[in-house]
Formats: C-alpha cells, sequence, structure tokens
C-alpha cells in the first residue's frame, strides 16, 4: 500500500477510535511512511523466495545460514509501527492509556478572561 493509502487509512482508524486530532498528522505521515517501507519490504522478502534463512558468504569467503535480512527489516519495522499504533490510540493498551483530560483543550480561568477584556 501507497503512504498516502495509509495514511488516510490511519486516520479513520483514529477517527474511529476516538483519538484523531489534527495536530497528530505528523505522527501519521510518519507511521504511513513506515508501513509503505515495511510493504516494499514484504514485496521484496516474497519475491526473494520468502525464505526465512539465507546463505551468506562473509569476506573471508566462509558461508554461514543467517536470517534473510528483508525479514529482520519488516520485524523492526513492525516494531516501530506499534509504537505509532500504541501512542495513537491504536491499540487496546494505547487507547486505555490515553487521557482524554489531556487531548481537550483547557478551559481558561475566569481571572484570565477577565484580564485579557481589560488590555
Amino acid at each position: 500500500m501507497e503512504r498516502s493509502e495509509w495514511s488516510a487509512r490511519i486516520t479513520a482508524s483514529c477517527q474511529q477510535a476516538g483519538t484523531y486530532r489534527p495536530w497528530f498528522d505528523d505522527i501519521i505521515a510518519t507511521l504511513a511512511d513506515i508501513l509503505a517501507r515495511r510493504d516494499y519490504a514484504q514485496q521484496l522478502f516474497e519475491e526473494s523466495g520468502g525464505n526465512v534463512l539465507v546463505n551468506h558468504t562473509n569476506k573471508a569467503g566462509a558461508t554461514n545460514v543467517e536470517q534473510n535480512p528483508c525479514l529482520r527489516l519488516i520485524n523492526d519495522l513492525n516494531r516501530d509501527a506499534l509504537a505509532y499504533w500504541r501512542d495513537l490510540g491504536l491499540t487496546p493498551a494505547g487507547l486505555k492509556r490515553i487521557d482524554e483530560a489531556a487531548m481537550k483543550q483547557r478551559k481558561k480561568s475566569a481571572l484570565a478572561e477577565a484580564l485579557k477584556g481589560l488590555g
């Protein structure tokens, strides 16, 4: 999926969860970029045969079996994306941690309003 598609999907999910705020757009864009890169890595993994383990020949000429670098990248990007999902309230634990009172605009005190009216 493209970055713009991910962005729209994440925004819609935030709106459904009731956690969307316009100032989250930069965070949503970052998460969309991570997910688009993850999709590309997934595509490369599948095109390379989808092998979990691959043979790697080092500088000395020795061949070793190691985890497919594409799979490692996919796992790293998933871990990064999970942190953003949690911060946006799109996981059960993340939604529970969000303090709705902190996200609402604070009311101005009566004194502040009175002083503003004098100035």
